[in-house]
């Protein structure tokens, strides 16, 4: 696999303006690639999470691909994908939004969920954005100084919004250290352990409220395979039925977002759509060995066509 690229921020000229020199990452390092038609891009972990975060609130909002490609390039090109507490003049976060131009004050601005929302608020205001240039939408929503700046970013943005909004599915992936702090087994409310519960909490947040499944109170001790994580309350199901085009596509927006997140969450492992992503392992999804049956539709859930599972460390 293509070692992750790291990252060597470079001050421009211009106050305020970020632009990227990468470098090939250590042999081991975590970080994260996304490969959509032949095209690579390396980010960190930090930059993944970030990415990840704006990809999925476009797609709890009903947004196209379209404008997390636009999204991204923004934020690529004022914080180089990364929530900072600085910028030229008042900017701040991931948009380099102002609080004296009214985007809001300097916490607000800094909680990604609110930038990224406010971003979009913008963004849909531009009512012809779709068919605008990337960078020209970006500009509509930026005013920068440097109105053509966001188009050094189209590439890498595109290839990170097809991928994490699942349009390209198994397209991203990380490898991040396998090594976490012991989880405590009690159990909550819900039966899963707070480890587990975290995963399912942030999940909702992102995207929304999904079906899930795969706990009980005071735990669950069949419907799952013979070892599976879910008898301790480690693992959560989320549906996505009936098994179809748009459903597959968000499936694998989630799981790759939980891939991204994977680090922060203590996630071990996340299974889709036949494929398989364990952290610690090199960073790739692989064919899911799942059990066979002659019911095609037992065998689709066998193969976790209709649902995104995830586990996390004990």
């Amino acid at each position: 696999m293509v070692a992750v690229a790291a990252l060597v921020v470079v001050t421009a000229v211009a106050v305020g303006v970020l632009r990227n020199v990468r470098v090939p990452f250590l042999q081991g390092a975590e970080g994260c690639t996304a490969t959509v038609d032949g095209r690579s891009v390396d980010v960190s972990v930090e930059q993944a999470e970030n990415a990840s975060l704006i990809a999925a609130i476009s797609v709890r909002r009903g947004l196209p691909a379209r404008a997390a490609s636009i999204a991204l390039a923004t934020a690529y090109q004022e914080s180089d994908l990364v929530n900072i507490d600085h910028g030229d003049r008042d900017s701040v976060g991931l948009f380099q939004q102002r609080p004296s131009q009214g985007w809001g004050s300097v916490e607000e601005i800094l909680d990604p969920v609110y930038s990224t929302n406010a971003f979009y608020d913008a963004l849909e205001d531009v009512g012809d954005y779709r068919d605008l240039e990337i960078t020209v939408a970006a500009q509509a929503v930026q005013r920068s100084a440097f109105p053509g700046a966001y188009a050094d970013h189209e590439d890498d943005a595109r290839v990170l919004a097809s991928a994490l909004t699942g349009q390209s599915g198994s397209s991203f992936a990380c490898e991040v250290d396998g090594d976490v702090d012991e989880d405590s087994p009690d159990l909550n409310r819900r039966g899963l352990t707070a480890r587990a519960d975290a995963v399912r909490d942030d999940v909702q947040q992102a995207f929304g409220e999904l079906p899930t499944g795969g706990f009980a109170p005071g735990g669950v001790s069949t419907g799952h395979m013979e070892g599976s994580a879910h008898y301790d309350g480690r693992a959560v199901d989320l549906f996505f039925r009936p098994v179809d085009a748009p459903h597959r596509q968000r499936g694998w927006a989630v799981a790759q977002y939980l891939v991204a997140h994977a680090a922060r969450l203590d996630v071990r492992t996340v299974i889709f759509d036949d494929k398989i992503w364990v952290a610690g392992r090199d960073q790739t999804w692989r064919d899911y060995d799942a059990p066979t049956n002659d019911d095609p539709a037992t065998q689709a859930i066998l193969e976790h066509r209709d649902h995104v599972h995830v586990d996390v460390f004990a």
